[in-house]
């Protein structure tokens, strides 16, 4: 299981926050229950799937395992994952 953190420190309602993501959506959700991050901080429908977390959640994800990435890390990530969530709909639309 690859769990990815960003460095982006975006100020919203005050707090700093970053972005997690993972190499597939399954691994993104198991840990983001493990590190008790509320599933309401998941955007499907962001040009990418992640989780939004404050520094202080990177900070945990980094202790439980995950690993700082870079912008070319992270886009990597968001694209395979943008996939598949594409494929997940397509098969449940099909169902």
């Amino acid at each position: 299981m690859a769990i990815y953190v960003d460095f982006m420190q975006i100020e919203f309602k005050g707090y700093k926050w970053c972005h997690m993501l993972a190499d597939t959506l399954q691994e993104l959700h198991d840990f983001a229950a493990l590190i008790e991050v509320d599933k309401r901080l998941f955007h499907r429908n962001a040009s990418y799937p992640h989780y939004d977390v404050t520094v202080q959640m990177r900070e945990t994800a980094i202790q439980y395992g995950a690993i700082p990435a870079g912008r070319k890390k992270i886009i990597e990530c968001a694209k395979k994952l943008k996939v598949e969530l594409h494929e997940q709909i397509a098969r449940s639309e099909h169902c």
